[in-house]
């Protein structure tokens, strides 16, 4: 019998990575004017080179948040099985610092992807709760055990896990009751150009630095003092947003 064969439609090109970083740029969210320096000008490129990687590996947004898990909580255990040394600050940073990236490209691969859902968003933010809680904890229980410093000293981490769970909280609650209330952010946290003087400030706030002050483990003197300051300048930003939010969502409700 004869015949001509039926040729099958040539495979679409696979996109190429540089293609799918131009189309990322055109779909970021933009980053409030507060956000400090290295989240908004260092992790979320670290994330869009990893979003990148991920939409052409075909990985969902919910599996990205995983690999951000993974990283950080490597992290974290290592901060309770292992004493303080220049080799584990180093491995505590850099794992840290690569969940973080990750914790950047889910978002980012969601709106690339259009594969945003609830579901998504309570698994990042239900991540982010326990690392930020979990963090300081570690820290308090790897120098109980390994009789690291002073007893007195475990009074930081311990402060720090109340305070970052409260600003993780409040940020949460005051975004939420926003869109039900339907107030208006106030002018920092709208979206538009950074401010270089408020970014630089906001620095000890931000998780990056946290990740990277870690470094400094082989040298506990230096440490325990950035890590303090960090905890108090994290402690009086967190009393200036709380006083800032309550402020703004009293003038959108009824007067009490």
């Amino acid at each position: 019998m004869s015949g001509s064969a039926i040729e099958s439609p040539a495979p679409a090109p696979r996109e190429s990575y540089g293609s799918v970083l131009r189309r990322l740029s055109a779909a970021q969210k933009p980053a409030a004017r507060s956000a400090p320096a290295y989240s908004r000008f260092v992790n979320r490129r670290l994330g869009r080179y990893i979003t990148a990687w991920a939409y052409l590996a075909h990985l969902t947004p919910n599996a990205v948040t995983a690999i951000s898990a993974v990283w950080t909580f490597a992290a974290i255990v290592l901060l309770i099985v292992l004493p303080a040394s220049w080799g584990l600050g180093i491995a505590v940073a850099v794992l840290l610092l690569v969940g973080y990236a990750f914790d950047s490209a889910d978002g980012q691969l969601s709106r690339l992807t259009g594969r945003s859902s609830p579901a998504g968003e309570w698994l990042d933010h239900m991540v982010d709760a326990t690392k930020v809680v979990s963090m300081p904890l570690a820290l308090l229980v790897g120098f109980y055990l390994h009789r690291t410093v002073a007893v007195g000293w475990l009074v930081v981490p311990l402060v720090s896990a109340v305070v970052a769970s409260v600003l993780f909280f409040g940020m949460i609650l005051t975004e939420q009751l926003r869109r039900r209330t339907g107030a208006v952010p106030l002018a920092e946290d709208l979206p538009g150009r950074p401010s270089w003087l408020r970014a630089v400030l906001v620095l000890p706030m931000d998780y990056g630095v946290l990740c990277v002050s870690f470094v400094l483990l082989g040298w506990l003197p230096g440490f325990l003092v950035v890590y303090t300051l960090i905890v108090i300048a994290t402690a009086l930003f967190l009393l200036a947003a709380a006083a800032r939010w309550f402020h703004e969502l009293r003038g959108e409700g009824s007067p009490s």
